[in-house]
């Protein structure tokens, strides 16, 4: 896998982080993907986005009880999940949205 495989992927579970975290949050529709979609760019730089922080700052402060071991579980078993997508999309359609979607923020 290339490091643009690699941001890639980060990208791609930081969406999929996004729309957990959302759920949790209680947002749905346009705000549950627009949070996503924050997590997913990183900033700018979703490689070295604390994505965990944001989510753990977020939960506190909506009073959604996770704890840091869910919450860092959560990231790994996305991150498994989003390898998997990537080689060849064959999640459900929302799925091979967020790899191409994924593509496009590392485009130059």
């Amino acid at each position: 896998m290339t490091s643009s495989d690699d941001a890639v992927k980060t990208i791609l579970r930081n969406k999929l982080l996004g729309r957990w975290a959302a759920e949790k949050l209680g947002l749905r529709g346009g705000e549950a993907e627009a949070y996503s979609e924050a997590l997913a760019r990183g900033e700018g730089d979703p490689e070295h986005s604390d994505v965990f922080s944001k989510i753990r700052k977020d939960f506190d402060a909506a009073g959604v009880d996770e704890s840091d071991a869910r919450i860092l579980n959560v990231m790994t078993e996305l991150m498994l999940k989003a390898g998997s997508l990537l080689p060849t999309a064959r999640g459900d359609a929302t799925d091979a949205a967020a790899v191409t979607l994924a593509r496009k923020l590392m485009a130059p």
